[in-house]
């Protein structure tokens, strides 16, 4: 797992740093520009070793011959073997940063030219200092003109680009010039690399603040923030880089290693299954789901139970669709919902975990007995599809539970049960304020899953594709949250049931990219992923030994 900061947080970082501790801001400033030279160089590199260097060839938009400026510039570009690079600076510290890259790359070799967007007069000391650095070094620094074509044809050619624009601090839709450069940005057919977060991106949340740079890499300083990898931030961001800038580690390491957020890039190994247990010990579960014209829902959710190390599976299912279910389940024990209440709940009381909704319909009393044995049940629950539906208007039911109660809702399930408009802008502070609010575990599905615990501890999953966009791919999710939950080895306490959640994700996540790898995102299906199970937990078993 990589932890995660808040713009804000590393912000303060820098500040108590620079002037509490007497930390020069410029030695920070040259350490950061120093990574995103080296990032910019590797880019370059890659392009060399694959013979993609920018062609000569220059489009004006019109049919009028290129002034002679251009024409000049295509002949050089045929003769320079170096290759060139475009940095884009704003006038603050991200600037800043840019401009000592820019410095950095020029003594390497590098044809560099350092583009200015903004106010010269707004440009922070620590900027005005880099600046005088590049021009004495013989570097230039000239304003960004959309109009100018020398400009445009000189970027069109260059072999790599550095944003360095606004950073991490922007809060409102980026406008005026700032927007022209990000489109330029994006217009360009060379790798970007972004300094320390995509010009348009909100480091909090992943949201598109109007339009964005969408980076091939990213390097982020001292932590990686939450919007490189919530909403359009997996996305636009590219593969991130971490970097040290130099930060005293008695400040950063108390956020770093015992902070509430953290980026899940892979499930953990798992622990070694007691060598004397028997399947009582590996959990008992319990799962209501399935109706008819739902058969496959209740059979995914169980399959995945068991491939997940459960030791027990019952499945009680409606009496219409018994027979189908039975004979698709092998390992797990399917019998139909008995008409009395009573022997129902006798029988999951039974059981250390249980799984309610998937499959269930929108049938009144299959809702209704949802929110019955949510009621009854001491054990913790996993909630998921119809079993959350179920909820909607009764919230209370969920207030007063006392055993943990893990929900796994996409948008539009966290929609119905809460009202919230859609989209959501805020992913994490939803799942968060509402399982702090509600006294429950939150899974939030979707593109970047969120994974919300109680006490406000969050995770982020960075994997999984879009070929995991299929119905019945939420339904083997809990399953495998439940067959964890179960097994006693696995948590020593309640506290502990949340990281497992978050752990099921980045399992589920694993077996959809595995899929894809094998099958593809189109053909891939959520059976696929129950049978990629046993490979992504043979990953994660610890090294044999005695």
């Amino acid at each position: 797992m990589q932890p995660l900061l808040t713009p804000q947080q590393c912000r303060q970082l820098d500040h108590i740093a620079i002037e509490e501790r007497g930390i020069p801001s410029l030695d920070l400033m040259e350490r950061a520009a120093r990574a995103v030279a080296e990032a910019a160089e590797e880019l370059l590199a890659d392009r060399r070793r694959e013979n993609e260097f920018a062609p000569v060839a220059f489009c004006s938009g019109g049919s009028a011959e290129p002034p002679e400026t251009v024409r000049a510039l295509l002949k050089r570009r045929e003769q320079d073997c170096a290759p060139w690079a475009a940095v884009f600076c704003g006038p603050g510290n991200n600037g800043g940063d840019g401009l000592a890259a820019a410095r950095l790359l020029m003594e390497r070799g590098i044809c560099v030219r350092t583009i200015l967007v903004g106010d010269w007069a707004k440009m922070t000391s620590d900027a005005r200092e880099m600046a005088r650095r590049l021009r004495d070094l013989g570097g230039k620094i000239e304003e960004f003109d959309p109009d100018d074509l020398e400009q445009s044809a000189w970027l069109s050619l260059c072999d790599c680009a550095i944003d360095a624009l606004l950073g991490v601090g922007l809060k409102r839709p980026v406008q005026r010039a700032f927007l022209a450069a990000v489109r330029r940005l994006n217009s360009l057919h060379c790798p970007v690399v972004a300094c320390d977060l995509p010009t348009g991106l909100d480091g909090d949340t992943g949201r598109i603040l109007g339009q964005a740079v969408r980076a091939d890499m990213t390097v982020t300083f001292t932590a990686a923030k939450p919007g490189l990898y919530l909403d359009q931030g997996r996305v636009y961001s590219g593969q991130v880089r971490v970097v040290d800038i130099g930060l005293p580690d008695d400040l950063t390491a108390p956020l770093l290693t015992e902070g509430d957020l953290w980026a899940v890039k892979g499930p953990d190994t798992l622990p070694r299954r007691p060598r004397t247990a028997h399947k009582g010990d590996f959990g008992k579960l319990f799962l209501l789901c399935g109706g008819v014209g739902f058969t496959g829902a209740p059979v995914f959710a169980a399959r995945a139970a068991v491939r997940s190390g459960a030791g027990l599976v019952f499945l009680a299912v409606p009496n219409e669709i018994y027979p189908i279910v039975a004979v698709k389940c092998s390992e797990a024990m399917p019998f139909p919902i008995p008409d009395r209440y009573e022997e129902l709940l006798s029988r999951a009381k039974g059981c250390d975990a249980a799984v309610i909704g998937p499959g269930l319909g929108a049938d009144p009393a299959a809702r209704e007995l949802a929110r019955r044995l949510l009621r009854d049940l001491p054990c913790p629950v996993v909630l998921d599809a119809d079993g959350i539906n179920a909820l909607a208007g009764h919230i209370d039911i969920l207030d007063t539970r006392s055993a943990p109660t893990l929900l796994t809702p996409h948008d539009g399930e966290f929609q119905r049960l809460t009202g919230c408009a859609l989209p959501l802008e805020d992913r994490l502070s939803a799942a968060r304020d509402f399982a702090a609010a509600h006294r429950c575990g939150l899974v939030l599905k979707g593109h970047a899953t969120v994974t919300a615990a109680t006490d406000g501890r969050a995770w982020v999953n960075v994997s999984g594709n879009p070929g995991m966009a299929k119905g019945g791919s939420g339904d083997v999710l809990s399953g495998i949250a439940a067959g964890l939950w179960g097994q006693r080895h696995l948590r020593s306490g309640p506290d502990d049931l949340w990281p497992l959640a978050a752990q099921a994700v980045a399992i589920h996540a694993a077996c959809g990219d595995l899929c894809a790898r094998e099958f593809g995102e189109y053909a891939m299906t959520p059976g696929d992923m129950i049978e990629a199970l046993p490979k992504v937990f043979k990953s994660l078993e610890p090294c044999s030994g005695t």
